[in-house]
């Protein structure tokens, strides 16, 4: 026990919080033995594992970040390859030839690449490589002719972007600082980040010493993001300080990168957040918030860059701004309707000169192209469909989108529909759920149906698809997909209504989403599974505790369960604007209130649960599911199996390998399976988990 704010909290796990102790491995090896013993005999897991490597494997390929000189480089794989192949073009008509193959990289623990930046003359790329999953990243710097690596190899690099000089010599990064020799054992390897410039001789040699851009010392929280303009004479720099809100930054360089003159502070209060979304000359182009809830883009002069003299370019509608890219001389931009995706472009003077069509309800997965060149690159995906790349030439009327790469079909998009609809939460609040299933379903009966939610840091669900709900679909269960507040589908405001002393309102819409399936005869509460994901883990848990009634399975996966530490570990203490601050009285009520490891109740029979992390998970630290899962199975009543699943060698989900990501798919589907009725009908598993009360 231990007093927190007046009142005395139990933690009887804490033990688990040492991920690496020699008692704590092996209670992860018992444990994963334990699942193993019911996971393997589930009856559909070999049928969902053929199913899903079916679905799987097809050729797929990423937009192409395309450099000044036209050449360019994008992601690929032929299918089930472990990773993505990193292929170079020296023009869009060139032949691709692979530039980067991760899994030619015979390395035990394995490697994925992160992020890459082709340098403007298309002859370097600087890309990062990841060991097991892990935030924590290795710069790199290859040629793009002899696929040859320089000597240059920078550690400490985490939560970074990679930005190219306009001389192709020199990249911006960021990184923290080494460990000193005897540091205190209160060190914090995530203080202190410092944007810098890396320099290369003529003959690729590393230059001595590389160039401190920005630091805040005051602010050891502070982090930094860099883009440089396209025509190379301005680094757009933003800094941060939590998964909300930034400082902007406008820093005149020359072609190697020196600054010519002081930076022009753009933002200087962490109050909205602000992206750089193009830049014409003397005028640079931003996406905010700021005095639009759901979105505006302003133009700001780079001469009179204060706040009042901004100018409106598109301003705040019905439809929430996400994205924009300045192709071709005019901005695209990508908002949410309900959403969904619609894509339109805009003049530098504000009208809007073309809708550009999209091929139904769905997601626009990204966008690519340059700022003096016509042909913007798209990525769109529904729900039934995987993402498909177009190429539209913005110069012509009408608009005429042409399919650039479709991934061959191995599922039967005509057999599903999708539907919207929407729920009503405890306050009145309509909550959209997208219904997901085969067209020949028999409604007039319920069905074994999956439940996902996030409803955390602005991010949106929209409708595209997922390799795990078409299997399950195609096996003849219900996929719902529930918009939750504190999700960005519908603006600050909905984000909002959240985060914070607002977060209960989000398992309210839970609880609503689910009611609605069943009022409305779509499944039963014995046929009802709820499932999530990092935050969305952590609604799983706060939810199930409220109402384990409501669902016969659960899972959680990489969650953050232990709401009054979870600043402790990692990068937790970024997600205080959304949480709040458990070292402060009223944020700690409220954290207090619905803390899945703090609010499981003993003696309650909880669903069947499969509670899924990754042993080098350092975004959201397995410690979180290892302690939940201890309580958990301690406190279960009933005769549902409380399993923990930890992958090794694996990290939050970036960087997963495909096996890795199939083989965990199966056993979520078949445990899924197994517990709302898709499966034959077995024998009940007894709860006789491995773990004791402490």
């Amino acid at each position: 026990m231990e007093q927190l704010h007046g009142e005395c909290v139990a933690d009887p796990y804490r033990w688990l919080e040492d991920t690496d102790a020699a008692e704590v491995q092996a209670w992860v090896t018992a444990q994963n033995a334990y699942s193993a013993h019911h996971l393997d005999g589930l009856p559909l897991r070999d049928a969902f594992a053929r199913r899903l490597e079916a679905i799987w494997d097809t050729p797929r390929r990423s937009l192409p970040q395309i450099a000044a000189s036209g050449a360019r480089v994008f992601e690929a794989n032929s299918g089930l390859q472990e990773q993505p192949v990193l292929y170079w073009q020296a023009s869009a008509k060139a032949e691709a030839r692979a530039l980067l193959d991760p899994n030619a990289m015979a390395t035990d623990p394995p490697v994925s690449v992160g992020e890459y930046a082709l340098s403007p003359d298309g002859g370097l790329l600087a890309y990062t490589l990841s060991q097991s999953g892990s935030d924590w990243r290795t710069l790199r710097i290859r040629r793009t002719d002899t696929g040859e690596d320089l000597p240059t190899r920078i550690e400490r690099v985490k939560f970074s972007s990679l930005a190219w000089t306009a001389d192709s010599r020199g990249i911006f990064y960021a990184r923290y600082p080494e460990a000193p020799a005897n540091a205190d054992p209160l060190f914090d390897p995530l203080a202190h980040q410092r944007l810098r410039l890396h320099r290369l001789n003529e003959d690729g040699a590393d230059s001595a010493g590389d160039h401190l851009i920005r630091e805040a010392p005051e602010h050891p929280r502070r982090g930094f993001s860099a883009q440089t303009s396209e025509d190379g004479q301005w680094l757009w720099i933003a800094a941060w300080e939590g998964t909300r809100h930034n400082l902007l930054f406008a820093q005149p360089v020359d072609a190697t990168g020196r600054a010519t003159a002081d930076a022009i502070p753009l933002v200087t209060r962490l109050q909205h957040d602000y992206a750089v979304v193009g830049h014409h000359q003397e005028t640079v182009f931003v996406l905010t918030d700021d005095g639009a809830a759901r979105g505006r883009i302003v133009a700001i002069d780079l001469n009179a860059p204060q706040r009042r003299h901004w100018r409106t370019l598109v301003p705040e509608s019905t439809e929430v701004l996400r994205d924009a890219r300045m192709v071709g001389g005019r901005l695209v931009v990508h908002a949410l309707r309900d959403a969904a995706s619609v894509l339109r472009v805009v003049s530098l003077q504000g009208e809007t000169v073309h809708s550009i069509p999209l091929a139904g309800l769905g997601t626009v997965t990204g966008l690519s192209g340059r700022q003096n060149q016509a042909a913007l690159h798209y990525g769109f995906s529904t729900t039934t469909v995987p993402t498909r790349s177009y190429r539209v030439d913005l110069s012509q009327t009408p608009l005429a989108p042409a399919l650039v790469h479709a991934p061959p079909p191995r599922f039967d998009a005509a057999s599903v529909v999708t539907t919207r609809a929407f729920a009503t939460s405890r306050d009145g609040t309509r909550i959209p759920v997208l219904l997901t299933h085969r067209r020949d379903l028999d409604l007039d009966r319920t069905h074994p149906t999956i439940l996902y939610g996030y409803g955390g840091f602005n991010i949106a669900l929209t409708p595209r698809f997922s390799t795990r709900a078409a299997a399950w679909v195609d096996a003849g269960g219900i996929w719902a997909v529930a918009n939750l507040r504190g999700g960005g589908e519908y603006g600050t405001p909905w984000h909002e209504a959240g985060i914070r002393d607002n977060k209960p309102q989000t398992f309210d819409d839970v609880i609503a989403a689910a009611g609605w399936l069943i009022h409305n005869g779509y499944t039963r509460s014995e046929q009802l599974a709820l499932h999530g994901a990092s935050n969305g883990g952590m609604v799983v848990g706060a939810v199930v505790n409220r109402r384990p009634d409501l669902f016969a399975a659960a899972v959680p996966a990489v969650g953050v369960m232990d709401m009054l530490r979870f600043h402790r570990f990692s990068i937790g203490w970024a997600w205080k604007p959304d949480y709040g601050d458990p070292e402060k009285a009223e944020d700690f009520a409220v954290l207090r209130s619905y803390s899945p490891y703090h609010n499981i109740a003993p003696n309650t029979d909880y669903p069947a649960t499969l509670i899924t992390t990754a042993d080098h998970d350092d975004r959201v630290s397995p410690a979180h599911s290892y302690k939940y899962a201890a309580r958990l199975q301690w406190a279960q009543s009933g005769e549902a199996p409380i399993l923990l699943r930890v992958e090794r060698k694996a990290g939050h989900g970036a960087g997963k390998g495909t096996q890795q990501r199939i083989a965990e798919a199966r056993d979520v589907l078949a445990f899924t399976a197994q517990f709302t009725g898709l499966a034959p009908t077995v024998s009940p598993v007894r709860n006789t988990s491995p773990t004791n009360p402490d």
